[in-house]
């Protein structure tokens, strides 16, 4: 009898959150909710191309209510957080990040995935502890000292490093992979502009670097918290296995490069970002922490490393698939250097862009933010919801649910940029006589680098750095792509090329041209 009694409960129980599930599904409009299982596996199936099957998806809800819009329905027990509103509607997009913007921090989720790595950084916090590292890093990103170091980092690394690694394998006649190249490079300048220690690990060996390997490794352990329900890597993380096992281990080495740099600094401050947050106080009048300061840093490195790498990928690759593209922005960096460094061709290649020069690259600009646009580096953004909300579009989002805004969907919808929104095509970037960049008078359209109070700080950094890395190489060279290459987009939060890029380098006859 007591099994019975035990037996009848259980099922109640189910009974009723099936029914319940159902319920609230029906408020919600979207993919197909099964009892149980929800969308789940529907996301399975796609789960290899997911950014183009939830483009497609939102594509498919322009004639309806819930223009551009949907729902993705997850089994979590007893929660709402089972629940994802996608969107790529930009007035909902600016609801969610500026209108109503106190409505969708990053919520627990998220921050507990990320606490062991970021602690409460800037990229990994709300509220209060937020705001003073905002307000503290938008008055450094604004100075012109930064600018001058991020200047010598990149050139510094262009210049003895990656021209030697590119000259030699186009010598050679083999082929590189960019991607990981770009990655090199950009971790190196976040680096150094961070912490003042360079890690070296763009040179001609190209050698595994302990924190860079323990970076990564971090990272994509980290990602690995929000694939599955919290009490599963919480599980992992109680008894040392799996990936917690290797967060743990990757961490030792992360933080302990950390305290050696955040001590180096104490003994010698200099003008990177971390020497100048150890000048800076807390909400309570306090100097920050070692340990916040090491958060705090591996915030920025994580935000300054891949976003900046990836999009430069994505543009070499359309680059080489669009000759006329090339071609322009290759004419237009010719044109500059005539101005700045005369008509012998020798001087344009002798030293990389000064970040002056790069300020003048009108064009190559349009490019990498039609790049951005086509292939952002972050595809999609996940925001929690604090209490029950309508979007613009009259959507209804239950509290304790996510919304994510699909920044990859946005420069695919034919209603926003029009019936050429599938190709790469940088003159929309323009004014009507071609000489100023015009972003779109709704900057929501276009949040690459995010938007609202949130707006990426490093912006500007992170253009000039693009531009510098694209002109350093196709002043050079012509790329070719490596015949049976596979461009492919990788499942993760970041847009890399799931095998890389790899390329064959041609040298470039500039007096010819």
């Amino acid at each position: 009898m007591e099994t019975l009694a035990i037996f009848f409960s259980l099922t109640a129980a189910i009974s009723t959150y099936a029914f319940w599930f159902y319920l609230l599904s029906r408020k919600l409009t979207g993919l197909k909710v099964y009892p149980f299982v929800g969308s789940l596996p529907i996301l399975i199936k796609n789960r290899k191309r997911l950014h183009d099957w939830i483009a497609s998806n939102l594509r498919a809800t322009g004639g309806s209510a819930t223009y551009q819009t949907t729902t993705i329905a997850l089994p979590y027990l007893a929660t709402k957080q089972g629940f994802y509103t996608v969107t790529c509607h930009p007035k909902n997009i600016e609801h969610i990040l500026r209108t109503r913007f106190e409505n969708y921090p990053k919520g627990p989720t998220w921050q507990k995935a990320f606490h062991d790595l970021l602690g409460q950084g800037i990229f990994n916090s709300d509220g209060e502890t937020w705001l003073i590292q905002r307000k503290t890093a938008a008055l450094e990103f604004t100075t012109r000292t930064l600018r001058q170091a991020m200047a010598r980092w990149v050139n510094r690394t262009i210049k003895n490093r990656l021209w030697r690694i590119l000259d030699q394998a186009a010598e050679q006649n083999f082929p590189v992979d960019l991607q990981d190249l770009l990655l090199r490079l950009t971790f190196d300048n976040i680096c150094g502009l961070t912490f003042g220690k360079d890690p070296e690990t763009l040179s001609p060996e190209l050698p595994e670097n302990p924190f860079s390997i323990a970076f990564d490794t971090a990272t994509e352990a980290t990602l690995q918290r929000l694939l599955y329900p919290g009490f599963l890597w919480r599980l992992e993380k109680i008894f040392g296995i799996g990936a917690e096992k290797r967060l743990k281990k990757s961490l030792e080495v992360v933080e302990s490069y950390m305290d050696g740099a955040i001590e180096a600094r104490k003994e010698s401050p200099s003008d990177d970002l971390l020497s100048r947050f150890m000048k800076k106080r807390d909400v309570d009048g306090n100097l920050f922490p070692s340990a916040v300061l090491q958060r705090i840093a591996l915030n920025f490195v994580l935000a300054g490393r891949d976003t900046s790498s990836v999009a430069l990928s994505w543009f070499f690759w359309l680059v080489m698939n669009h000759p006329c593209v090339e071609q322009k922005i290759v004419d237009e960096i010719s044109t500059v250097l005539k101005e700045t460094r005369g008509s012998n061709v020798k001087k344009w290649i002798e030293e990389p862009l000064e970040f002056d020069e790069a300020d003048k690259l009108i064009y190559l600009k349009a490019a990498l933010a039609e790049t951005l646009r086509l292939y952002p580096s972050v595809p999609e953004d996940f925001k929690y919801v604090v209490s029950d909300d309508v979007l613009p579009d009259g959507t209804f989002v239950p509290a304790g649910s996510t919304v994510t805004y699909s920044i990859y969907s946005v420069g695919r919808m034919k209603t926003i940029w029009g019936e050429d929104c599938l190709e790469f095509k940088p003159e929309r970037w323009l004014s009507a006589e071609g000489d100023q960049f015009e972003p779109p008078k709704d900057g929501y359209k276009f949040v690459a680098f995010n938007a609202g109070p949130r707006t990426c700080l490093g912006k500007d950094l992170a253009y000039l750095q693009m531009k510098s890395a694209a002109s350093a190489v196709l002043l050079r060279y012509r790329l070719s792509l490596v015949p049976g290459h596979r461009v492919e987009q990788k499942m993760s939060l970041t847009l890399f090329m799931k095998h890389g890029l790899r390329v064959f380098l041609h040298p470039r006859n500039l007096a010819a041209a």
